[in-house]
This record gives structure tokens, C-alpha cells and sequence, in this order.
């Protein structure tokens, strides 16, 4: 009993083996080790008791606290349920699910059970006692095993699962993007309806210009001067409230693109432009807070997990593959003698297979290996870069427009001042019907710039909360859910088929 216990002993400790697969170490993050904080930087937007963040990071605060329009909230939710793209996200984190488990099953022996009948046909010269021909039944397991004994299936299994762990982080990273993407077309939407109504205010006052113009016109009072440019600003108007038309009904096509379905006839009402009240105070952390709180970067590190532990199964490929196959079983030349007494069939067979000569095939898989780590190390860097200047855009893009929003406030009053002054002068004979229409286009332009000017400042923050890692949770407070969580909306609506087969 003792012998067997040590032969046990031995068998596990033989099988544990030994990894060849290199220590990894993370890479020393290649930015600041604070973001900019002086010029535009140092200039903090104005906040109320409405849209403050209360000192919260990004990745606390839950996307309905962020986005308090109703009917975005719904749209997002719509969004996350039935976008096309975001399903495919998770059916690839189920796959990398199944290849770890495949790669992972290696590790252990296999056993399958065989029965088998044969039939042979022996030339009468070559048979005994003139029997040509002889059958044998076989009942019995087989098993196989590998000792992964140099750690190659071990390395494999690591590089699956960090490859698992990546696919699954893109996932995340998909859904913090498409919910960053819902609120901003709706944004657009929106955005496109003030320049409609502007455009619409637009063409009113232009249409009874030139009312007023033809009229003088034709008591002989007026010039064809005046009264085709009059014609210029009216059409002009109409020519831009088409386009605008057109914008609208694409960037709703956008929006039920994304959201994969219609537009419900029973969404709550919604807010302005104007009334959009996002967070405008999150704060922005340290750059290295961004190595756990964007999922574009922990998929990279995922990556490059993975790359390292496939070197470890490349170096193991030089070694031996120790391999055990065995059976047992019964063997017997008729059907009903295979449980008789004796009829026990055994085998056991260890078999060593060495490398020697592969035409460099070997070198060349641990050359590669080497390289793509290489690779994805560049590749992880690049992607705490990426985050560093996405975040420091956003932070210099946020500390400038509500400045720039004030001034196009104040040109917008002045122009519009600007041509009332100038149809009264006209009006009153003191000026040409060009200071009318150059006031005109001045109030139309610095208006749209100003409708602009929001939704880009709205788009800002936006971006700002999604690149400091927020859009993750629902509500702030949730217990934020694994990167593999499984897809219970599209599993609900059997698009996922989680429980089939």
C-alpha cells in the first residue's frame, strides 16, 4: 500500500511539472504622472447643486444620475437591450468562454468507452487447421493522457483565458461606448430641431423683408437691388431649412439604428438643448487611476497577458511530450464469451516523443511568440497614450466652452440688436437694404454657432465621463457587475440562447 501511495506521489508531482512561461511584470505606464493643470486646464466649469458630481469618480456615478433627460434614459436602456452590435460583443465573450474551457480540458485525461467487432480473412495456405476465416469482439475503456509536464498545456490554457478575459473587456468597452453614442445622437437630434426653429424664425423675418421690399418695389419706390437680395436671404432660408430637414430625419434614423428598434410611440417626454443637465464637475484622478478604469486598457493588458503566456508554451514545445495511453476491457472470438471467466484484455502504453529535426519550425513559433509580445506591449502602451490624451482633451475642451457659450450669448444679443437697428434705418430711408441683409446672415450664422457651441460642450462632457471610465453601471450605488456577466436582456429576448442545447 505504501509503494502505490509513493507511486502516486510521484505520478502528481511528475504531472505538476514545471512552467517555462516568462514572470510577467506591467509596463511602466508611458505619460504624466498628472494631467495638465495650468493655462486653459485651470479653468473650472460652473456647476449648481443640479449637475455636480459631489467629488465622485467616473466609474461611481451611474449613467441614468449622468444623463436625467427621461427620454434618453429610456433610449439607453432600449439601446443596451436590442443593439446588434453589442450582442455580437457578448457571443464573443462566450466564445472565448468556450475556447478556455476546450484548451483548459487538455490538462486532464480523457476516457471513452469502444466496443468493436472484426472480421479477418486468412489466405487457406497461411490459416490453421484450414480456419480462413476468424472474428474478435472487444469491449473496454480507453483513456489517454498528456503530463503536461514542461507546463505547454498550462501556458495554452493562460494565454485562452487572458484571451478570454480580453474579449470580455471589449465588451464592457462596447457598452460604455454605445451608451456614450445613444446620448449623443440624441443630442444631435436635438441640436438639429434648434436649428430648424432658428431656421424656420429665420424665414419668417426674411419672407416679410421681402414682402415689404416688393411692395416698394412695385409703387416704384423700391429698387430690383433690394428686392433680389431680399429674394437671396428667403431662399437662402428655405434652401437650409431642406438640409435640415434632411439632417433631422438621418440622425433619427442614427439614433433607431442604435437603439435596434423603432422609435416607441410611448416614450416619456424629453428636455431641450438648454435643459440638459449633465455632471460637469467630474473629477479627473490621476492618469494611472485609468489603468483599472477603462476597459479599452485592460483589454490590452489582457492581450499582452496572453502573449506572454504563449511564449511559455513556444519554449516547451523543445522538450518532450510524455504521453500515457492505456485499455481494459474484454477480447473474445464470439459475442457471448467477452464476460466469460478469462477473457481480460488489458494495455498500457507510455510513449516519450522528442524533437529532433522540424526544419526550425519550433524556433521560428518562439521568434514569433517573442515578437507579438512585443507587439502587444506597444500596443498596451499606445493605449494608455490614447486614454491620457482623451482624457486631457476633454479636461481642456471642458475647462473653454462655457466661455466661449457667453460670448456667443452676447454676440447673439448684439446682432440681433444689430438688425432691428438696421430694418429701422432702412425703413426709414437712412441705410441700403445690404445693412439689412448683412445683419440677417450675421444674427442666422452666430446662432447657429451657438446651437453648436452647446451640443459640443454637452458632447464634452459626454466623452469626459466616458473616458474616465464611467456608463458602466445603471445607478450610482450599484455593486458594479463582472466584464463576463451574461447578457440577460438578449438572453430574455432568446437572441443569446444562453440556455440552448
Amino acid at each position: 500500500m505504501k509503494r502505490y501511495s509513493l507511486i502516486a506521489v510521484a505520478v502528481a508531482v511528475f504531472a505538476a511539472g514545471c512552467s517555462f512561461e516568462p514572470k510577467y511584470e506591467r509596463p511602466a505606464a508611458p505619460v504624466a504622472a498628472a494631467f495638465p493643470a495650468s493655462g486653459v486646464y485651470a479653468t473650472q466649469p460652473t456647476t449648481t447643486s443640479a449637475d455636480t458630481a459631489g467629488g465622485r469618480a467616473a466609474v461611481d456615478i451611474g449613467w441614468r444620475e449622468f444623463f436625467t433627460d427621461p427620454r434618453l434614459q429610456q433610449l439607453i436602456q432600449i439601446a443596451l437591450a436590442n443593439n446588434r452590435d453589442l450582442r455580437v460583443s457578448v457571443l464573443n465573450v462566450e466564445a472565448a468562454r468556450a475556447q478556455y474551457r476546450i484548451t483548459r480540458a487538455q490538462l486532464f485525461p480523457t476516457l471513452d468507452a469502444q466496443a468493436s467487432k472484426s472480421v479477418q480473412r486468412t489466405p487457406k495456405d497461411l490459416s490453421f487447421f484450414g480456419q480462413t476465416i476468424s472474428q474478435q469482439y472487444q469491449v473496454g475503456l480507453n483513456t489517454s493522457w498528456e503530463l503536461d509536464f514542461w507546463g505547454r498545456i498550462r501556458s495554452l490554457k493562460d494565454q485562452a483565458l487572458e484571451q478570454y478575459l480580453a474579449t470580455a473587456q471589449a465588451r464592457k468597452a462596447a457598452e460604455i461606448s454605445l451608451v456614450s453614442q445613444v446620448a449623443q445622437q440624441y443630442l444631435q437630434v436635438l441640436a438639429v430641431d434648434d436649428l430648424l426653429k432658428i431656421t424656420d424664425d429665420t424665414l419668417k423675418t426674411a419672407e416679410a423683408s421681402y414682402s415689404l421690399t416688393k411692395l416698394q418695389f412695385d409703387n416704384g419706390t423700391g429698387s430690383e437691388l433690394d428686392l433680389r437680395q431680399a429674394e437671396t436671404v428667403v431662399e437662402q432660408a428655405r434652401a437650409n431649412r431642406e438640409a435640415q430637414a434632411r439632417a433631422r430625419a438621418q440622425a433619427e434614423n442614427a439614433l433607431v439604428l442604435l437603439i435596434g428598434q423603432p422609435l416607441p410611440a410611448d416614450l416619456p417626454p424629453g428636455r431641450s438643448l438648454d435643459d440638459q443637465r449633465l455632471l460637469t464637475d467630474i473629477p479627473a484622478g490621476l492618469p494611472s487611476d485609468l489603468l483599472t478604469r477603462r476597459p479599452d486598457i485592460m483589454e490590452a493588458e489582457a492581450t499582452l497577458r496572453a502573449a506572454n503566456a504563449n511564449i511559455g508554451a513556444a519554449r516547451a514545445a523543445f522538450f518532450p511530450k510524455i504521453s500515457l495511453t492505456g485499455s481494459f476491457g474484454t477480447a473474445s472470438p464470439t459475442l457471448g464469451g467477452l464476460f466469460k471467466a478469462g477473457s481480460a484484455a488489458w494495455s498500457f502504453a507510455p510513449q516519450i516523443a522528442l524533437p529532433i529535426f522540424e526544419g526550425g519550425r519550433n524556433v521560428a513559433n518562439l521568434d514569433l511568440a517573442n515578437v507579438q509580445k512585443r507587439i502587444e506591449i506597444t500596443n498596451y502602451e499606445k493605449a494608455i497614450q490614447s486614454a491620457f490624451r482623451d482624457v486631457a482633451d476633454d479636461l481642456a475642451a471642458r475647462s473653454t466652452y462655457d466661455s466661449q457659450i457667453q460670448a456667443l450669448q452676447r454676440t447673439t444679443f448684439a446682432q440681433s440688436r444689430t438688425l432691428d437697428l438696421s430694418q429701422l434705418r432702412y425703413k426709414n430711408g437712412v441705410d441700403s437694404y445690404l445693412q439689412v441683409l448683412t445683419a440677417q446672415t450675421n444674427l442666422y450664422t452666430v446662432q447657429q454657432s451657438l446651437i453648436n457651441a452647446r451640443v459640443a460642450r454637452l458632447d464634452n462632457l459626454v466623452n469626459l465621463y466616458v473616458a474616465l471610465g464611467g456608463g458602466w453601471i445603471a445607478n450610482t450605488g450599484e455593486t458594479p457587475r463582472p466584464a463576463d456577466a451574461p447578457d440577460t436582456a438578449g438572453a430574455a429576448s432568446g437572441v443569446a440562447g444562453k440556455n440552448s442545447g
